[in-house]
């Protein structure tokens, strides 16, 4: 069984829509695949729609964190996308994307970046606008030759020298309210070093003990080194050690399924989740 659990559409800063994201997981054999855009649930109605036979779709978002200056990401899978607490909390950190791009928008042509915000708005389309749309922007320009090429201090990464920064959750109330919804957490990418600062492993354990329930241990930012650490750090703390690909489509050379989570690390995922459950194809008899 292949299982990834973090990818991402056009209802956030993938270039799949939500019916191609499924579609092309089960060309690439999947047998589950997760719809995780950023700060949002606005993909699912029509990935639901469009699911392939045999595919099964976990719900969830990745939600926009910071602790102690230090940004993070928690994916939150298969909680109730309609209570009250966890949904105001989301659209606080959606609203503040474009106010937070178009600040963005305004550094660069500061750096002499001839960037507009009708050209953001378009690659953005009707996703949830974010940096890599900005930095599929400068690619355009010819600034930087590919999108990561543009998370760096020069540009966009974080402090770098065109960064804004968001409203953002704190982790343990992420925490809280995703539990409080019937959701599961996972730290996305925690050790993640090329995208800049990250938290300490005291604050992961910190976190495992207000109820974090897993960390990302293979991804593409890991080095095979880091991964083991991951795993390590996930033995030490009982915490659950998820693999997925953070796919974007054609934003990310990353490829669905690169990385992929146990069975049993799913099933036991699905098992402490109340909010809502794994969705099976139209031919399927679920997962």
């Amino acid at each position: 069984m292949r299982i990834d659990l973090h990818t991402h559409s056009t209802a956030s800063d993938g270039t799949d829509t939500p019916a191609e994201l499924v579609r092309n997981a089960a060309a690439a054999g999947l047998d589950v695949v997760a719809l995780t855009d950023h700060d949002t649930t606005r993909g699912h109605a029509e990935a639901v729609a469009a699911l392939p036979a045999d595919l099964t779709l976990v719900t969830g978002a990745e939600l926009s964190c910071r602790l102690d200056g230090t940004p993070l990401h928690l994916l939150a899978y298969l909680f109730d996308p309609e209570e009250p607490e966890l949904l105001s909390e989301r659209e606080l950190v959606r609203d503040d994307r474009v106010p937070r791009a178009r600040g963005m928008v305004g550094k660069l042509r500061e750096l002499g970046v001839p960037i507009t915000w009708e050209q953001v708005a378009r690659i953005a389309g009707d996703g949830s606008v974010g940096r890599p749309h900005i930095a599929e922007a400068l690619v355009e320009l010819d600034v930087v030759r590919t999108v990561s090429d543009a998370f760096t201090p020069e540009w966009l990464a974080n402090d770098g020298r065109a960064y804004v920064e968001k409203h953002e959750l704190d982790p343990f109330d992420a925490i809280r309210l995703v539990k409080a919804a019937g959701g599961v957490t996972v730290f996305a990418h925690p050790l993640a070093v090329k995208r800049g600062q990250c938290v300490p492993e005291s604050a992961i354990a910190a976190l495992a003990a207000a109820g974090l329930d897993g960390i990302e241990a293979d991804h593409m930012d890991h080095a095979p080194a880091t991964r083991d650490r991951v795993r390590g750090l996930a033995a030490d703390l009982g915490l659950l050690a998820t693999g997925s690909s953070d796919y974007h489509g054609s934003r990310k050379t990353c490829v669905l399924g690169e990385f992929t989570t146990d069975p049993e690390i799913y099933g036991e995922i699905t098992r402490r989740a109340t909010g809502a459950f794994p969705v099976p194809g139209a031919g399927g008899a679920g997962v």
